[in-house]
């Protein structure tokens, strides 16, 4: 039952560690039709350590699947229709076309676009374009933290998380880093709300009253104490602060320049074909 495969196998197993595509002659593995599997065609599909009997049932398996497509494959080609043939054929040619010229493209802006945005270039953009800078939802500066309701020295905790005092923080950090299940400290950074209030045990009702009136928040449920102080904020609908949208800003720069890039691609070889007289109206 197993005797084909095993052979292959044992073929597959003696050039596996061998540049075997580089061979003048070409070792025949089955035949389907009209058309050969060769062994610098088969991939490595045999996982080391594999027995002999799973080993077989691997191959045997691989090569009916490879078996069924390719004559699947010769007898579509056999029996469709003249006009479906023809559409493939122009299916491909479409398919070989755009997939020429986008790795072209991808290898002109390797070779020539530049790629670099200077921070000039990201104030400039973010000065210029403010009406589409605009929050679409709340943001913070804050601190979160949650400790087991069993945590010692909690009120500790309480006091510290309110100061500003780089002593404080750094003694904050040293307790939670021993007792928080969570400490996050988005003090140097821009996130949004929803990021904090999700980890809360109810869901914050009005975020822009809640930001307007507090500094430090409090919540617990059977299982941990919640704390938020919060540093700073941007309501939603206001401008974003620029250290907020600037990776955004970063894209839209590079995303536009690949744009005009592309563009001056295309329209200088359309120019030089014109020059050159390698583009030619024949009827109009």
């Amino acid at each position: 039952m197993y005797r084909y495969p095993i052979i292959i196998l044992i073929i597959l197993v003696l050039y596996g560690c061998k540049d075997y595509s580089s061979s003048s002659k070409r070792i025949v593995i089955a035949k389907a039709g009209d058309t050969y599997l060769y062994l610098d065609q088969i991939p490595r599909i045999v996982p080391p350590g594999t027995n002999a009997a799973d080993s077989s049932s691997i191959v045997q398996n691989y090569l009916n699947n490879w078996a069924k497509r390719e004559l699947l494959f010769q007898k579509a080609e056999e029996n469709l229709v003249p006009g479906l043939k023809e559409e493939i054929e122009q299916q491909l040619k479409e398919s070989r076309i755009n997939l020429t010229i986008y790795q072209y493209q991808q290898q002109m802006m390797l070779e020539r676009m530049d790629t670099n945005v200077t921070d000039q270039e990201l104030e400039e953009y973010y000065s210029s374009n403010q009406e589409s800078l605009i929050l679409g939802t709340n943001i913070v500066k804050a601190l979160f933290i949650r400790v087991p309701v069993e945590t010692p020295d909690i009120d500790k905790i309480r006091l510290l998380y309110r100061s500003n005092e780089q002593a404080d923080i750094l003694q904050l950090e040293t307790i939670c880093y021993q007792f928080a299940d969570k400490f996050d400290d988005f003090d140097e950074g821009w996130i949004p709300l929803d990021r904090i209030s999700i980890e809360l045990p109810e869901e914050i009702s009005n975020e822009e009253s809640f930001l307007r009136r507090t500094n430090f928040y409090e919540a617990n449920d059977s299982t941990y104490i919640y704390l938020i102080a919060i540093r700073d904020y941007r309501l939603r609908s206001s401008l974003a602060p620029f250290e907020y949208v600037r990776d955004d800003i970063k894209r839209i720069i590079w995303s536009n320049r690949r744009l005009e890039f592309l563009q001056s691609l295309e329209n200088g070889i359309y120019n030089d074909a014109i020059k050159e007289d390698r583009f030619t109206i024949i009827n109009n």
